[in-house]
C-alpha cells in the first residue's frame, strides 16, 4: 500500500506513525521536540511556525523519504 503524501495540515503524530524515518527527518532541521506530547497533536505548518523552519523545504524531504 503507497503511503499518503504527507501535508502541512498533518499532525506530528500521524507523520511519525506513518513515515519511518520522519524522527530523523524532523531533528535533522532542528526539530528535536518530535518525542513531546503536545508536539505530537501539532500540525507540522503549526511546529515549523514555532521553530522557524520552512515547513515547504521539510515537506519535500518527508515526501522524498
Amino acid at each position: 500500500m503507497e503511503r499518503p503524501e504527507i501535508t502541512k495540515e498533518m499532525l506530528i503524530g500521524d507523520i511519525l506513525r506513518i513515515c519511518p524515518n520522519a524522527a530523523e527527518i524532523l531533528m535533522d532541521f532542528g526539530m528535536h521536540c518530535v518525542g513531546c506530547a503536545v508536539a505530537r497533536n501539532e500540525s507540522i505548518e503549526e511546529a515549523c511556525l514555532v521553530h522557524g523552519i520552512d515547513v515547504d523545504e521539510l515537506l519535500i524531504a518527508l515526501n522524498d523519504d
